[in-house]
């Protein structure tokens, strides 16, 4: 079995590979910022061994598109409600759009059909 390149995993989006600092530098924050989405439960950054927050492409992703709600004046709460409410609006249309490709596949099937 050939062992697979450790720097593969800095192509998943999901890998925690940013300690709290390099977070807060890429996103223009204050540490502070991303531990009170830490606290909030807004994000659940990956522990190293020794307890220090390591983020995710996808969770500053996040943390980004909060930090543009809360610049517009909306609370914590609201923020984290839109952000959630705009990832299931953008899976209803993935599935959307999933089942009309199955639609015309099926009909162009059908129409085939002797």
């Amino acid at each position: 079995m050939a062992e697979q390149n450790p720097l593969s995993r800095l192509d998943d989006p999901d890998y925690p590979t940013l300690t709290m600092s390099q977070a807060a530098e890429l996103l223009g924050v204050q540490a502070a910022f991303l531990r009170s989405l830490d606290t909030s439960g807004v994000l659940t950054p990956h522990r190293s061994p020794g307890g220090h927050r390591r983020y995710s492409r996808t969770q500053l992703a996040v943390a980004a598109r909060m930090r543009v709600l809360l610049d517009d004046g909306h609370s914590l709460a609201s923020a984290e409600a839109i952000v959630n409410l705009q990832d299931q609006l953008a899976e209803a249309r993935d599935d959307a759009a999933r089942l009309r490709a199955d639609v015309d596949r099926l009909t162009v099937e059908q129409r085939l059909e002797p």
